[in-house]
């Protein structure tokens, strides 16, 4: 049981104030439970909250050997894995800011970050990380050290900066033996309002902005569980979004520490949907584009099943629906409703959640971008009810459906202690005991975000009747026509997302005439869609030059432009003919599209289609 304590200056979970405090509570309470595992030569690993708590306290003395003081920054550039989470741990009991930075960062927004927040150490993963620190370092004076999680293939590399974590955890042992009480003395020291994490926005929009969330942010969202998100120590989790992200950090890290459900590590980012249906997790958090790439395989895989199979999912699907209408209408399904969704999910339903991996899941949570309801109401038929939530780096998760209510196209109402309310302009504003305290080095920026403590959120979104809450777009988004109409572009790229055949889209038409849409691809259900069809291509490239997947993409269009009046549907479309991935300019971190960065690019495909 969670003690969740909130007043004008403190916030605590079971009178701690700060994650190293937790930690220690939570390694006396759980010491010998399996805190996460991680794959090794393809078998599962277990570590305890006794072994986390080791190879923390080793990195933090390590750290403090080193001269780290409080408040000083280091920065984890990694993928998601154990090592990150023994890292992050390590640095809150040493009293320091732990700064994550996306895996997938090129050397020159590494070489800004690390920076921009004056980070004194820098954790890397393996060869290829450090290669990016490397590429920059004469621009880095200000990092003193860099520690490798995996030396492989650097059995030959000598750097005096540089060195294995296994040097630093060694260094910590002998720190911690001769300093018997240093560590719970940093611990102590530790308060509720002190800077824990910096975690940079995504820059769909010029710079990075590094966000300063401190412990009391962070054990606020503790407190949000287990009502409305009821989780707990018999969970299962599997954790592979990138940790310097918030919500992952704190579905994952902070209910782990709140709550004690156990992380599991994907083996890579390629691994996840075969992780997922390897584990069958309990609990699923996930952006909108893997619920999309879930549906795009049933729908594949529907499309190679036999009449009997087809006809048979059709059927099932149907019942489905139409108790998902009950539940949503908030009524109870009848005696016959029941009975026949009963032999629905026994006969059909059900293998297909086994096929997926879902087939335990009693929490599924969709967050970081918005998505389509239509999608939502696909997963309510299957019996698997997806939890949307909102807030942002600057709020934390601030809203959640209900349990038990179900409300596809809203994000559900405030946490308790959460206020919102819409500006003139219909603008989300949140007060939280959970919110940021500003942007580092920004002070603009920040009370611009901040005032009065309301946090301007950038969100249009309405508030319905009953106090839920519906996001329309981004402010910054909406789409003035040239005949003055507004157009929330999201709305329509959320029901283009819905086609199994369309990964992303997105809309133009700010001071234009009419509405076109830029649309990358589903590779692997286009190239199956080709590929029964007997239709000829080489590359990606090919792929989407021809006719046929210009006409299955023009259909997919058409088809969403029946749900929108005349002036918000899309006239013509181009698709993108390169496969991005993170690495590429034209998405986040996170697999979203930046809009302003893509018009540029693309600017003379867009000009063709006017």
């Amino acid at each position: 049981m969670v003690d969740l304590a909130v007043n004008d200056a403190v916030v605590t979970i079971d009178g701690q104030e700060t994650l190293a405090q937790l930690m220690r509570l939570r390694v006396a309470q759980w010491g010998d439970r399996i805190a996460m595992r991680e794959k090794a030569f393809g078998i599962w690993q277990d570590y305890r909250w006794r072994d986390f708590d080791h190879h923390a306290r080793r990195i933090a003395g390590g750290l403090m050997a080193l001269g780290l003081k409080r408040g000083d920054v280091v920065a984890v550039l990694s993928e998601t894995n154990k090592e990150w989470v023994f890292a992050d741990m390590g640095i809150h009991i040493a009293g320091g800011v732990c700064c994550g930075i996306y895996p997938t960062y090129t050397p020159g927004q590494l070489e800004y970050t690390l920076n921009d927040s004056a980070a004194r150490f820098l954790f890397v993963e393996n060869e290829e990380q450090l290669d990016k620190y490397l590429a920059v370092h004469t621009a880095l004076p200000a990092v003193e050290k860099i520690f490798v999680f995996d030396w492989k293939g650097l059995r030959d590399f000598s750097d005096p900066r540089v060195e294995a974590l296994s040097h630093l955890c060694d260094r910590g042992a002998q720190f911690v033996a001769s300093h018997p009480d240093a560590l719970e003395a940093a611990i102590d020291q530790g308060k509720s309002g002190d800077t824990a994490v910096l975690i940079y926005t995504s820059g769909t929009t010029g710079s990075p902005k590094g966000a300063c969330v401190p412990h009391s942010y962070l054990l606020y969202q503790m407190g949000a569980a287990p009502d409305p998100l009821p989780i707990g120590p018999d969970d299962e989790m599997l954790t592979y979004l990138p940790l310097c992200h918030a919500a992952e950090r704190m579905i994952s890290l902070c209910m782990s520490l709140g709550h004690g459900q156990k992380l599991n590590f994907a083996e890579s980012s390629e691994t996840v949907f075969q992780n997922i249906q390897e584990l069958s997790p309990t609990v699923l958090f996930a952006v909108p584009r893997i619920w999309e790439k879930f549906y795009s395989r049933v729908t594949t895989l529907m499309s190679e099943a036999t009449w009997a199979g087809r006809a048979g999912y059709r059927v099932a699907l149907r019942i489905g629906e139409k108790r998902a209408e009950c539940l949503i209408a908030g009524r109870r399904p009848t005696a016959g409703l029941a009975a026949a969704y009963w032999l629905a999910d026994r006969f059909v339903l059900r293998n297909l959640k086994q096929l997926l991996g879902l087939d335990r899941a009693r929490l599924l949570l969709s967050g970081a971008a918005p998505i389509s309801a239509d999608l939502i109401r696909w997963y309510m038929a299957l019996g698997l009810p997806i939890a949307e939530v909102y807030g942002q780096t600057e709020t934390g998760i601030v809203t959640a459906i209900r349990k038990g209510t179900f409300r596809p196209g809203t994000v559900g109402h405030p946490l308790p202690g959460v206020e919102i309310r819409l500006s003139a302009q219909g603008e989300i504003m949140v007060r939280t005991p959970g919110g940021f305290s500003g942007y580092l080095n920004l002070p603009d920026a920040t009370a611009q975000a901040l005032v009065d403590g309301w946090i301007s959120t950038g969100d249009v979104g309405e508030i319905d009747g009953d106090g839920a809450l519906r996001i329309t777009d981004r402010l910054k988004d909406i789409i003035i026509t040239a005949g003055g109409k507004n157009i929330t572009p999201s709305q329509i790229e959320n029901q283009l997302k819905f086609s199994p055949y369309i990964s992303d889209a997105t809309v133009i038409g700010d001071q234009r005439k009419y509405l076109t849409c830029l649309v990358m691809i589903d590779r692997d259900n286009v190239e199956h869609f080709a590929q029964t069809r007997s239709i000829p291509f080489t590359d990606y490239r090919s792929l989407c030059a021809r006719p046929e997947v210009v006409a299955l993409i023009e259909a997919e269009i058409a088809r969403t432009n029946a749900h929108f009046s005349p002036v918000e549907q899309i006239k013509q479309f181009r698709l993108i003919n390169v496969m991005l991935s993170p690495e590429d300019e034209e998405l986040t971190p996170t697999m979203k599209l930046k809009r302003g960065f893509v018009a540029r690019k693309y600017a003379a495909l867009i000009d063709q289609m006017y």
